[in-house]
């Protein structure tokens, strides 16, 4: 696991701290979990999305990338 260096402010600091403490869970976990819900996939889990999609539907491989483009610009936008 790769290991990332960040600067919050000390109230966010501590908002995530305490968020961390009462979920039981590292506060590397809330980011990886936040990111998650935010769409922010590597290129393999990408491409994977794109292959589950295909596979499923009669779709060209361009309409289900655009397809999976698209899903992940709308969950950006809801959030």
């Amino acid at each position: 696991m790769s290991r990332l260096t960040i600067t919050l402010s000390e109230p966010r600091y501590r908002a995530l701290k305490e968020a961390a403490v009462q979920r039981d869970k590292t506060m590397g976990q809330l980011i990886d979990e936040s990111l998650d819900f935010y769409g922010i996939k590597s290129r393999e889990q990408a491409l994977a999305l794109v292959r589950q999609a295909r596979t499923r539907s009669a779709l060209s491989d361009e309409q289900a990338l655009t397809l999976a483009q698209e899903e992940v610009r709308a969950v950006r936008h809801t959030t």
